[in-house]
């Protein structure tokens, strides 16, 4: 089915219901087969929590702490005309399952950006009894947010800053590489990248839950970011993109200002580059992550989306002694994938690849699997 797999501009327009679920139950069939968490939340709201980094993070809290767990996705639901998107059908299957394991998990499908579904969750957190929340993950990725005081609606951008750049990306459909040519980013379109994937919202998010006393004492919060390698700098980390991660962690610093008084903290883990729904629409990232799976399988370091979060659940938010941070107070999950081994070897692998070897140094069938199996297929 792969083969055939309708993609264009990054994106799967083909959906298997079931092998969504596959992949959910493969990866709660990980977390059972992993050793018991010796530490852990006991109450988990997930703001995202349909794929990616949030959905293995509401799999490690439910079935490896025991956590209920809240999650809040906006996802498109079934008609008679067209099917509903893969995290639909994730949700369903982590419903599924979390009811058969005895775990209290409650979904709820809204827009997490705006007031009507943060009201939504406390209602829902009042009506199924959630004990005060003592984790909260934030993990949205969206192409657009409203502005819940003024309306405004705002768009991602990617884009660099400052000047035009070229790189190198790969075709999904066919393994081919291309040259993508991107214009520089406005000062409008930089502030609405921003605006949507920046801090903004998980600030108003946490003051909300703090006024309706839905934070636990030692309350934890967590955001995911990323920074990449040199080679993905000037589209990614110093793009629009990239301006907006840098907001969303200088975010985790207002919190800490806002939760401190009840022993609360607020992280920024940084994570590595993985295939997501969102990596995949974001150029120069296909061809450098295949490079990277290349490199990290072959020197037995590779982590999927589950095997991270269960390390950053385990070894550093629940581990022994304080969470360790970089000096700006960031949680780096991305530790292996900069290592500088690891760095030299990818760069060796884009000094050499062209379109008549780049199936043999990437690895694209790996990337290309990982993609399809997010839609099931």
């Amino acid at each position: 089915m792969g083969a055939t797999a309708r993609i264009s501009n990054g994106i799967c327009l083909d959906i298997n219901p079931e092998g969504c679920k596959r992949l959910v139950v493969e990866q709660i069939e990980a977390m059972k087969r992993s050793p018991a968490l010796q530490k852990g939340p006991r109450s988990v709201l997930i703001l995202g929590s349909s794929g990616g980094y949030g959905l293995s993070s509401r799999i490690v809290a439910a079935f490896g702490c025991q956590a209920p767990t809240l999650g809040v996705s906006l996802e498109r639901s079934p008609c008679e005309k067209r099917l509903g998107s893969p995290g639909f059908y994730n949700n369903a299957a982590f419903d599924e399952a979390a009811q058969q394991a005895g775990l209290k998990a409650v979904t709820l499908q809204g827009d997490a950006f705006s007031d009507a579904t943060k009201q939504l969750v406390v209602e829902a957190a009042r009506e199924h009894a959630f004990e005060p929340f003592d984790l909260v993950v934030y993990s949205l990725a969206s192409p657009v947010r409203t502005d819940p005081v003024t309306g405004t609606v705002y768009r991602t951008t990617i884009k660099p800053i400052g000047k035009p750049t070229t790189g190198l990306t790969i075709n999904l459909t066919n393994g081919q590489l291309k040259e993508l040519s991107l214009p520089q980013a406005t000062e409008e379109e930089v502030i609405g990248t921003i605006k949507v994937m920046g801090g903004e919202d998980w600030l108003l998010w946490l003051k909300k839950l703090q006024q309706e006393g839905l934070l636990a004492p030692n309350v934890k919060t967590v955001a995911y970011s990323y920074i990449g390698p040199v080679m993905t700098n000037d589209i990614y980390r110093s793009g629009s993109l990239g301006r907006a991660k840098a907001h969303l962690e200088a975010t985790a610093h207002d919190l800490n200002a806002l939760l401190k008084p009840m022993g609360g903290s607020a992280f920024v883990a940084v994570c590595k580059a993985l295939v997501t729904r969102a990596s995949s629409v974001i150029p120069a990232m296909p061809l450098y992550i295949a490079a990277l799976f290349r490199v990290m399988k072959d020197m037995g370091l590779h982590e999927d989306c589950f095997a991270q979060m269960n390390r950053l659940f385990r070894e550093r938010l629940y581990g022994e002694g304080p969470v360790a941070v970089d000096n700006d107070g960031r949680i780096r999950m991305d530790d292996w994938e900069l290592r500088q081994d690891v760095q030299e070897k990818v760069t060796e692998i884009y000094k050499k690849v062209t379109n008549e070897n780049v199936w043999s140094l990437v690895d694209f069938d790996g990337y290309q699997n990982d993609f399809l199996a997010l839609h099931g297929l």
